[in-house]
């Protein structure tokens, strides 16, 4: 941790800081209802502390779809928004997307797709997004969530150019192959940032941890492989790092 904490004491000294952040399992706790979640208080606290510092922008970034994750964050307006996985953003404007007539129609097929799969498996249950949908398997059993989504994966076959992402008991499609990664960097470009914090936990956020540049800080929450410079437990180390860099940036 001696490691982080001088990360955090050089990334405090940037010029302009952009904090990106995953939230389910990075500050909210994963729950079997999705709508259920919300942020650790102490990690919530930490997020408004950042936002208060001079010359910092605070960015959520997330795969759930953009009304879904302002529902359970709850973020302030200057709070930057990305949702279904860079599809949707919310950059000081209203967020909007417009599909072309073929993704309307690929859509239409993966929907009907995933909601024939889902009814044939108690506790899987289909979540609609703007561009895709994702199969959710955490309220089945461990053998009908693994033949779900094999199933689920041979239904949507025949439908050309779809986005696939595993996560922790999810499995979303996608008729647009925007990343974390691409969100990460556009959130860069329009905040205008020397150096960026992102922390996240599950397989998708690699793509973010990879956008990462030298002098950038990346914080994976929990155990697995990663691209990020370092790895704390839980959520209550993810707030501590928080907290403490923006203890840092206002004494800077």
């Amino acid at each position: 941790m001696t490691e982080l904490a001088d990360a955090l004491a050089e990334l405090a000294r940037t010029e302009t800081l952009l904090v990106a952040l995953d939230f389910d399992g990075t500050l909210a706790p994963l729950v079997d209802d999705p709508a259920a979640a919300r942020a650790l208080p102490e990690a919530r606290a930490a997020m408004l502390a950042l936002l208060d510092t001079p010359r910092t922008s605070v960015a959520l970034i997330s795969g759930r779809a953009m009304a879904s994750l302002i529902e359970v964050s709850e973020p302030p307006e200057a709070v930057l928004l990305s949702g279904s996985h860079g599809v949707e953003e919310r950059l000081g404007t209203a967020p909007a997307v417009t599909l072309t007539s073929d993704e309307a129609h690929r859509l239409e097929r993966l929907g009907e797709a995933l909601h024939r799969v889902a009814e044939s498996y108690d506790g899987a249950w289909v979540e609609v997004k703007p561009a895709g949908f994702a199969l959710h398997t955490r309220l089945a059993g461990v053998a009908d969530a693994r033949d779900a989504q094999q199933d689920a994966t041979a239904a949507v076959s025949s439908i050309d150019a779809l986005t696939s992402r595993p996560g922790s008991n999810v499995l979303e499609f996608s008729v647009r192959s925007t990343t974390k990664g691409d969100a990460v960097g556009r959130m860069r470009r329009h905040s205008g940032a020397t150096a960026v914090l992102f922390a996240g936990d599950d397989v998708t956020d690699e793509d973010a941890f990879a956008a990462l540049q030298p002098g950038d800080v990346g914080i994976k929450c929990g155990s697995g492989p990663t691209a990020a410079g370092f790895t704390v437990p839980g959520i209550p180390e993810v707030a501590h790092a928080l907290a403490q860099l923006a203890s840092l940036r206002r004494e800077g």
